[in-house]
């Protein structure tokens, strides 16, 4: 095997170039058989095979600098980077990132996560480099969903005014998580097609392999077409009015072309677009006709492309997406949006139920959240369903356009809290403390799922200002399923009453509290449970009434310390002067790496044994009595 001689950064420029075939062929089949056992990002790999060989072969790594936009498609770099063995390991607790990080390895330049940065940073490695007179080529690869972001045209008009080599490669696969939509993939689909040297039609090549000798004639052709378009730079009107020489489009899977045209573009002193057609998914079948479903996919079985069973129980998003749309057939005021994830945030049903109020606004989460405040001050009731971590992108959007106006405008926060194996760029840890800045936005998180119904009905029907949902990843949880009390601003849900300690639990740490509630009882303690249901503003008239018998208020939150609802709470009590002490259960102010998540919980401090260790000792402090073992 060919794969056998790549072991450490570089080897790929000890293979023969007639082996490259084979060599892309069996890192696929590497590819696939890992992440078919560990998960991970699949298409998009298999997708950049060839590009990525043709870099390494191109660069002179570390040296050189290669930085990926987003990252997910980063696997084959690693490979050639000396860290095929890690791939047992990989997105898990402890084990190698499915993103590059320069704390992993130097020949990792950026670290990325969220999509459009590409370009951004390697315009600034190209100024650090110019300042200090260093001599090193710097090449950002951005795809064609990012170039939907503002950030990347921001960029894009910065690198007009280079006055040095930076190359910009642009991997054309016509998706990013779903398929692309707006002007740019219309752009883009003038560019594949209007070049008369770019793919023969089939209809013609089968016209000429009919005739005698034709697929001589078709081959003498071909070699003839890629010679004159290595020599031939074809007009693009739009990079090239921005200062940026464009090449392209190039076949993506062509190494030869891949090698040459890159060689090229280093000696070019002004930055360079180079326009790659790329097919995610490629080499194997399942992915490249469903390429959406591995984007980012679990283990799976490598003969059938389906997934390990997964549980009956409905996840959140599962739950969000069926309560949409009956809310939506009862108002037809109630528009979807999307930022290119109509899968993974449950709107693909409403897509398809109403077409006409669906919109998918690529990946532009800035401008999602301006486009809502547009929408619900023309009258329409938007919800803006995201992920959690994506919407840290729409911050200033948020505070500016919708809540300084008070516009009703719902934000649906998936994958809120701890995500897992993608790691620290998705944990959807800090929502609740930077919305919590904004004055004029509301802030739910549910117990369950029926009570996410709930909340998404009370937000778009009896509510008429900003108001965000958070909610966790995974299945919908049945927490205190038989306590379902009406939802009324900012009043909060008593599971039980007791005295003494007061858990006070948002959203999914109602999970956590049910469990800590038991071991404490076992231990002989006095306890309450409050399922808080309202972060901002929560119900400051129930903690008043609390505080009369309650020594300890402990606040559970999946959501870093610094600015969430356990400070906020901290902050209440002091200023109300109220003889309780506050036990804050929260995240580290810090980022939290991938793995498991019961893994990551019991690390940060927020399962249930370390809470009840916590609790109990504080407990001790204060003189708070028990009543005795195992009696009621």
């Amino acid at each position: 095997m060919v794969l056998e001689q790549i072991n450490n950064p570089n080897d790929i420029k000890k293979i023969s170039p007639n082996l490259y075939p084979q060599l892309a062929e069996e890192i696929r089949e590497f590819l696939i058989t890992k992440i078919s056992k560990t998960g991970g990002h699949l298409a998009s790999n298999l997708g950049v095979v060839e590009l990525t060989m043709a870099l390494h072969l191109t660069l002179n790594l570390p040296e050189d600098k290669l930085i990926f936009d987003v990252g997910h498609q980063s696997y084959t770099h690693k490979i050639l980077t000396g860290r095929k063995l890690g791939f047992d390991q990989l997105r898990k607790f402890g084990g190698m990132s499915g993103f590059p990080k320069r704390k992993e390895s130097d020949y990792d330049a950026f670290d990325t996560g969220h999509s459009s940065t590409s370009i951004s940073a390697g315009l600034g490695y190209v100024t650090a480099r110019d300042v200090q007179h260093e001599k090193y080529s710097v090449v950002s690869v951005i795809g064609d969903g990012a170039l939907t972001g503002g950030m990347a045209y921001e960029a894009l008009n910065n690198a007009g005014r280079c006055k040095s080599n930076f190359i910009i490669v642009l991997n054309d696969n016509k998706m990013s998580i779903a398929p692309n939509v707006g002007g740019v993939t219309k752009m883009l689909n003038t560019f594949r097609t209007s070049s008369s040297y770019y793919d023969f039609k089939e209809n013609v090549q089968d016209t000429l392999e009919k005739i005698p000798k034709g697929e001589k004639i078709v081959e003498t052709l071909r070699r003839t077409k890629r010679s004159i378009r290595q020599q031939t730079k074809i007009s693009n009107p739009f990079f090239e009015s921005m200062g940026i020489t464009y090449l392209g489009p190039i076949d993506g899977h062509d190494m030869g072309q891949l090698i040459r045209t890159f060689q090229t573009a280093k000696r070019i002193d002004h930055a360079v677009l180079v326009h790659v057609i790329t097919k995610k998914g490629k080499g194997y079948i399942p992915a490249e006709q469903n390429p959406s479903r591995f984007h980012g996919i679990g283990p799976f079985d490598v003969k059938t492309g389906y997934e390990s069973a997964k549980s009956d129980v409905p996840t959140y998003s599962k739950v969000f997406s069926e309560k949409i749309c009956e809310l939506a057939k009862k108002d037809e005021k109630i528009v979807a949006v999307t930022a290119a994830m109509p899968d993974g945030t449950g709107l693909k049903k409403f897509s398809k139920y109403f077409p006409n109020r669906f919109m998918d606004v690529g990946i532009a989460e800035a401008h999602a959240v301006t486009y809502c405040a547009g929408m619900a001050a023309g009258g329409l009731k938007p919800v803006f369903a995201v992920y959690s971590s994506f919407l840290q992108r729409g911050f200033d959007q948020i505070l500016h356009d919708v809540c300084i106006q008070n516009l009703h405008v719902t934000f649906c926060l998936d994958r809120a809290g701890l995500v897992g194996s993608d790691g620290e760029t998705h944990q959807g840890i800090f929502d609740l403390s930077f919305l919590s800045t904004i004055p004029n936005m509301t802030i739910m998180a549910p117990k369950n799922g029926r009570e996410l119904e709930a909340m998404l009905e009370f937000a778009t029907q009896e509510f008429s200002a900003p108001i965000a949902i958070r909610y966790p990843r995974g299945a919908a949880s049945d927490v205190w399923d038989d306590v379902q009390e009406k939802i009324v601003a900012p009043r909060a849900e008593v599971i039980r009453r007791e005295k003494d300690i007061a858990l006070l639990a948002v959203g999914i740490m109602n999970d956590t509290a049910k469990e800590v509630s038991a071991r404490l009882k076992e231990a002989g303690f006095h306890v309450t449970v409050v399922n808080m249901r309202f972060v901002k503003p929560f119900d400051e008239i129930l903690l008043h009434e609390l505080s009369k018998d309650h020594s300890l208020f402990v606040t559970m939150e999946e959501n870093v310390k610094n600015g969430g609802f356990g400070q906020a709470v901290s902050q209440f009590v002091e200023r109300a002067e109220l003889n309780t002490r506050v036990l804050t259960i929260a995240l580290p102010d810090d980022y939290v790496e991938h793995g498991n998540v019961d893994i990551l919980r019991h690390e940060c401090g927020i399962d249930a044994d370390t809470v009840t260790e916590r609790i109990v000792t504080i407990a001790g402090n204060l003189g708070i009595e028990t009543k005795g073992m195992g009696n009621p």
